[in-house]
């Protein structure tokens, strides 16, 4: 087992979760870069970090986490930093949308709160130390049409972010919430042209955000801020602040 602290990233094949766990390689962090469809793309950034691993799970699947977590502890020992970044949206509106999408997008906050429950009953309180990192969504606090249930999933991240750092006062460990605007991702790039230009008119700062600039802000939750606790940190060029 390596010396070195270790980084968990769910989400990271791609986009923002790609952008967070670069940056917290480059930190001296070994990071668990997870992926549930995306193997091609996991392995090749973790041949690209200095000292990185690949893990997979469905995060909707909690005997998967469990497999996840034992592979963790037997193989590394230890995590330091949990990035709760995996996620999934359905766009139809309510009255139009299936309650199995519903189901599948409340699953993955399902199963970012197991993750984290496993997280810290198996590492972060007996080391009596850690750092847990939500990445919810400037939508769960603005609301977004067609997007209900990843609205309601969002909103419900930075409320554990708020609550879980109470529970653990005391215990070393902090817990945050970065919500990130609209971002220049795939996801974001397949959308329309027109829709693009509705984004944009809505941001302050007239463009969508970086997933490195996101990631910068990961960066400080995980390695500073040491008096930061239980907040959410808006990273979305001024369409919402908080």
């Amino acid at each position: 087992m390596s010396d070195a602290p270790v980084a968990l990233v769910t989400g990271a094949s791609r986009g923002i979760g790609r952008a967070i766990a670069r940056a917290l390689g480059d930190e001296g962090f070994r990071v668990g870069v997870h992926y549930r469809s995306g193997k091609d793309a996991a392995c090749a950034l973790a041949k690209e970090l200095p000292n990185a691993f690949t893990l997979h799970a469905d995060i909707k699947e909690p005997a998967q986490i469990d497999a996840l977590v034992a592979e963790l502890k037997k193989n590394e020992g230890r995590v330091d930093v949990l990035v709760n970044n995996a996620g999934y949206n359905v766009n139809a509106l309510m009255p139009a949308m299936p309650l199995d999408s519903y189901d599948a997008v409340a699953a993955i906050a399902r199963g970012a709160w197991y993750l984290t429950k496993l997280v810290l009953r198996r590492f972060m309180l007996r080391q009596q130390a850690g750092r847990i990192i939500n990445i919810s969504s400037v939508v769960g606090h603005t609301g977004n049409p067609g997007q209900v249930p990843y609205t309601m999933s969002k909103a419900g991240l930075d409320a554990m972010t708020r609550s879980l750092a109470q529970e653990l006062a005391g215990r070393n460990i902090l817990v945050n919430s970065v919500a990130p605007g609209f971002i220049d991702t795939d996801m974001t790039a397949e959308l329309p042209e027109a829709m693009q230009q509705q984004i944009l008119a809505r941001v302050p700062l007239g463009r969508m955000g970086k997933p490195e600039e996101v990631a910068d802000a990961v960066r400080w939750l995980a390695t500073s801020a040491d008096y930061v606790n239980g907040s959410v940190l808006h990273v979305n060029g001024g369409i919402f602040g908080g």
